[in-house]
């Protein structure tokens, strides 16, 4: 089963759709019928919402410039953090990037055994530095909009950088 909604919109309107395959759809039909949907499914406005968003995609070639240029621009640029010593490991799949922050990078230990804390430190750093991220556990996470550019990029992993050197003393007092 697949979910999708903020490549629907990309979140202008509230609106998701879910895939699934012929073997689950055989198991859930009801009387020859598959039985699903709810009050707001198929509303009118969202999916006009969704259609005319997924049109500007295409024609801006949104997908195909992920997958080209910023994609692997991401990938490259924040690869550059692996040299800070509390970067455990970073990694991205198209415009879906985590950075890991650890305490030691041989064994990948926590901060003081406190697992969970560095990712909203860091969080709270990038945020305050113009970058909003998400901190998850020991990560921040981001997923930048498909219009970004490698100009935006370089000054996401500017903010990200400086957000881990002034995390790294605090941490380490922990």
């Amino acid at each position: 089963m697949i979910a999708m909604a903020k490549g629907l919109s990309s979140g202008y309107l509230p609106i998701s759709a879910v895939a699934v395959s012929e073997e689950i759809v055989r198991v859930m039909k009801t009387g020859g019928d598959f039985a699903h949907g709810f009050t707001y499914s198929g509303h009118p406005v969202a999916a006009a919402v969704a259609l005319r968003n997924i049109e500007i995609i295409e024609r801006e070639g949104l997908v195909a410039r992920v997958r080209d240029e910023t994609g692997p621009y991401l990938a490259k640029a924040l690869a550059t953090l692996n040299d800070h010593p509390l970067v455990g490991e970073v990694r991205s799949v198209g415009l879906l990037a985590a950075v890991e922050i650890v305490a030691d990078k041989a064994t990948g230990a926590r901060f003081g055994g406190k697992e969970g804390t560095a990712g909203p430190m860091v969080r709270d750093l990038c945020i305050a530095g113009g970058l909003m991220v998400r901190g998850i556990r020991d990560s921040i996470v981001m997923c930048p909009p498909l219009i970004i550019t490698t100009d935006q990029i370089d000054d996401m992993v500017r903010i990200i950088r400086v957000a881990l050197d002034a995390a790294e003393p605090r941490l380490r007092a922990m």
